[in-house]
């Protein structure tokens, strides 16, 4: 398949887990699959302990690359979406009920009635990615149709808006 917005659309919406890519203060990379949703606008949400070392490689710089893949086609065939994202921890309950909801209604699971579980000294915090740049992987092939090597098409920011099915 091409590297479209759509496509790129469909996975995000098929998808349920993102991995997020972060750095630590020393350098050292660290990538974690986390449960996320998504609101209109392409933020991405999810919800994390803040003792995790993802946590605290994004509380620490606040950038993550976030990767979203359709390992479930056959094998040479799968398809990603990579973006780079300022992440932020959430500290206003409203932004933290909203963050929730997205990520209640993703699943149907009801929202429980305690946002005040995700503030300081709760034990988890709820993250909001703002995309900075997204691609896609493509790949070039030979006059005969047979794979050569994978590239990545840059697509507008707008790939990301207008997901939200439920």
């Amino acid at each position: 398949m091409a590297a479209t917005p759509e496509r790129a659309r469909e996975i995000v919406q098929q998808i349920l887990y993102v991995t997020v890519a972060s750095v630590s203060s020393e350098g050292k990379p660290w990538n974690s699959p986390v449960f996320s949703s998504f609101d209109d606008a392409g933020n991405f949400y999810w919800v994390s302990a803040p003792e995790s070392q993802h946590s605290r490689n994004v509380e620490a710089n606040g950038n993550a690359f976030l990767v979203i893949y359709d390992s479930t086609v056959p094998w040479g065939t799968g398809e990603g979406v990579y973006i780079e994202a300022q992440v932020d921890v959430l500290t206003d309950l409203h932004d933290i009920t909203d963050a929730r909801r997205h990520l209640s209604l993703r699943v149907g699971k009801p929202l429980d009635e305690h946002p005040e579980r995700f503030l300081d000294g709760g034990i988890r915090r709820a993250y909001r990615a703002t995309p900075l740049r997204v691609w896609m992987n493509d790949d070039d092939t030979d006059e005969h149709g047979n794979y050569v090597r994978d590239t990545r098409v840059e697509l507008p920011l707008a790939a990301l808006h207008g997901m939200v099915r439920w």
